[in-house]
């Protein structure tokens, strides 16, 4: 009898380690699953991914960051969009932090001496915040979400285009910081003499704006004649002159900036924002949901013929005012 009875408590014990196993395995599948990077299939999904709880908000050293960087690398890679560097990721110092950029390079189709065109957003956020209705993450999906998925569709409209000059296509992380990764990329291309031609930086498209005569704005409008160019390959304005982006001095608050800054040279931000059709800046109600996606898709797609047609004139259109 005594026997039986411990064979029976071992047939039990086998039965509960099973089971405590049995889960356990499948919380690390569960955990695995949800690390899972998503491949780019849409810009209306990556706009959703990178604006995901699941991502925190991308503070720069974050792991939500991390991820945000493999996505656009796996996005790069898918669109045969090499590395400008070794590798894509552009690695800084940030006091104790690491930080990177993520920086292909679509090449020319001859070589020329034609200089590069820039294509840059911000993919850092701000993470977590004082919380309103228990939520702390600062999604970041107008800022700057909007502006990452729009350089990953140039990037992947130009993949499969004759090209006469390159196109360096730039995420920058820690801009929220104090535009420390364009920074650093500007001055490490001027210490390659690699000098762009010019930089098309990308800002807040997802809500469009209203009662204007434009679709969007760059900021430091009357620097140089981008504006007037680009309007010229369209039958519509699509770029105009905001005031309160010089009354904001948002020419110096992008990461188009530190390159005006290192090279001389027509640097500048579109954008649509123009405070008063987005009312969730650094706050954490800038999510998805908050934006106008059909239309924000609409406009990258209207963006894409002008600027192919920026990168392959062989004249120096663009110039400085």
């Amino acid at each position: 009898m005594k026997n039986k009875l411990i064979l029976l408590c071992l047939g039990l014990l086998f039965i509960s380690c099973k089971e405590v196993n049995e889960e356990q395995t499948k919380s690390k599948v569960e955990e695995v699953v949800s690390d899972v990077i998503p491949t780019y299939t849409s810009a209306k999904e990556a706009l959703r991914y990178l604006s995901s709880d699941e991502l925190e908000g991308r503070d720069t050293g974050s792991e939500g960051i991390d991820k945000a960087a493999t996505f656009i690398e796996n996005a790069l890679k898918e669109f045969q969009i090499p590395p400008f560097f070794e590798t894509y990721r552009d690695s800084f110092k940030l006091k104790e932090l690491d930080g990177y950029n993520v920086v292909g390079i679509k090449k020319a189709e001859t070589p020329s001496d034609l200089k590069p065109l820039v294509i840059g957003a911000h993919f850092d956020h701000i993470g977590h915040i004082d919380a309103v209705d228990n939520d702390s993450i600062a999604n970041g999906a107008n800022d700057n979400a909007s502006g990452t998925v729009a350089v990953l569709e140039l990037a992947r409209f130009l993949s499969d285009k004759t090209l006469k000059r390159d196109v360096i296509f730039a995420l920058f992380s820690a801009e929220e910081r104090g535009l420390v990764g364009s920074r650093h990329l500007a001055n490490k291309l001027k210490s390659a003499e690699v000098e762009p031609y010019l930089v098309f930086n990308i800002e807040m498209l997802g809500v469009q704006m209203k009662d204007k005569n434009y679709k969007t704005y760059i900021t430091g409008y009357e620097i140089s004649n981008l504006a007037e160019v680009f309007n010229g390959f369209y039958d519509e304005e699509l770029m105009g002159y905001l005031p309160k982006a010089n009354e904001f001095n948002l020419f110096k608050r992008s990461d188009n900036y530190p390159f005006f800054e290192v090279f001389n040279i027509p640097a500048h931000t579109i954008c649509t924002f123009d405070f008063t059709n987005f009312d969730y800046y650094h706050h954490v109600k800038d999510e998805f949901e908050e934006l106008e996606v059909d239309a924000y898709v609409e406009l990258v797609d209207e963006l894409k013929p002008g600027v192919l047609k920026l990168i392959n004139s062989t004249e120096i259109q663009v110039k400085l005012n």
